[in-house]
């Protein structure tokens, strides 16, 4: 049976939510933005009413999320007045309890998540390390955690491009989650992800050490102005598909584009390489390269802001891109997050994309300091 002063934690995280949410602001720009919607001529310019309607439903989410808070909160309180009065049983409180800290623990979790492009949607890359066959397994086994956790959680996942190792496992993946939030849930994963196990690859059954490197970037959609300058664009073309078989594709509709990138405020150059091979037709893997080209640069042009920020505002943590984020230790059955602590003892749940609780830890810890 909860107690009254759990009940006056949730009442306090409920009245908090509305505050720092600005819950009645919110209510009124809703309105506004949908007399909006309303005025003559509203859909002639279909790119911009998209838009308003995007921003308007953006709005009445948090109206939403806010309400379904309140109301859980609310049944926790009526259900220990009924509780009192004998006509409930303590379980029924403590699950009405339950159901409303869920609640306001997803919306506080969702309220890390304030920067423009948090609620887009995603491109994670998977590269193995060094350590071969090992290294590529666990590449592999990298995939199957996030594409077992967008499954889910209800997010759309495609295989945009993926290089096969000969022996076992992958070289390289690039998968695409198109859902609410994607990015903002998986910008945290960035980094280096580290194995230690008995690798069934070697011989004398020795405990190994693997790398393997994950990048996520949001997917940015034409809305989004970033510049991209034709002359620095060459195109590959290639055949895709399986080993042999009927697999293979006799046509060449994999596209590898390569753009010669130049830091607009360093100077520095590199070469951005991006192969797909998502569908058979050429011209649309080339439409879905260059839609990952732009997210590519966006995510640039976003991490200078971000360092930009770090340097004024010097007493706040700073998210070290490319660094070795997590160990997933397997015969110490330990899984451990680096930057935030946070550690689990299901190592098997972590592999089937039971990775919440470090995305949780990581907002929680980081989210708002960006």
């Amino acid at each position: 049976m909860i107690t009254s002063d759990q009940l006056k934690d949730i009442k306090e995280r409920t009245a908090a939510l509305r505050q720092y949410l600005a819950i009645d602001e919110k209510t009124v720009q809703v309105e506004e933005e949908q007399l909006r919607t309303q005025a003559p001529g509203f859909w002639d310019d279909a790119k911009a009413a998209e838009a308003q309607m995007k921003k308007v439903k953006a709005l009445q989410q948090w109206i939403d999320g806010y309400k379904e808070v309140n109301n859980r909160t609310e049944e926790v309180e009526m259900a220990m007045e009924m509780f009192r009065d004998e006509m409930v049983e303590e379980s029924e409180v403590d699950d009405a309890y339950a159901r409303a800290l869920s609640a306001i623990e997803e919306l506080e979790l969702k309220n890390m998540l304030r920067q423009e492009a948090d609620e887009m949607d995603c491109v994670l890359k998977i590269n193995s390390g060094a350590g071969g066959t090992e290294a590529q397994d666990w590449a592999s086994m990298l995939m199957r955690m996030y594409m077992r956790w967008a499954e889910a959680n209800g997010y759309k996942l495609a295989v945009a491009n993926i290089q096969e190792a000969e022996d076992a496992g992958i070289k390289t993946v690039t998968l695409e989650l198109k859902g609410p939030y994607a990015y903002g849930y998986l910008k945290g994963e960035n980094g280096v992800h580290r194995l230690v196990r008995v690798s069934p690859y070697n011989a004398q059954g020795k405990r190994m050490t693997s790398f393997s490197s994950v990048f996520v970037t949001p997917l940015v959609d034409d809305s989004i102005e970033v510049v991209i300058e034709p002359a620095r664009i060459s195109w590959d073309t290639f055949r895709s598909g399986g080993a042999g078989g009927q697999n293979v594709n006799k046509v060449e509709s994999g596209v590898r584009l390569r753009y010669q990138y130049k830091d607009p405020y360093t100077g520095a150059e590199e070469e951005i390489l991006i192969e797909n091979t998502e569908t058979r037709d050429q011209p649309k893997n080339k439409e879905n390269a260059m839609r990952q080209l732009r997210s590519i640069l966006y995510n640039k042009e976003m991490q200078h802001r971000m360092e930009e920020q770090s340097k004024v505002e010097a007493g706040k943590k700073k998210i070290e891109w490319g660094s070795q984020i997590r160990s997933y230790v397997f015969d110490d059955r330990r899984v451990k997050d680096h930057r935030t602590g946070h550690q689990t003892s299901d190592v098997g749940g972590v592999m089937d994309g039971k990775i919440d609780g470090f995305i949780k830890a990581y907002l929680m810890e980081f989210g708002g300091e960006e």
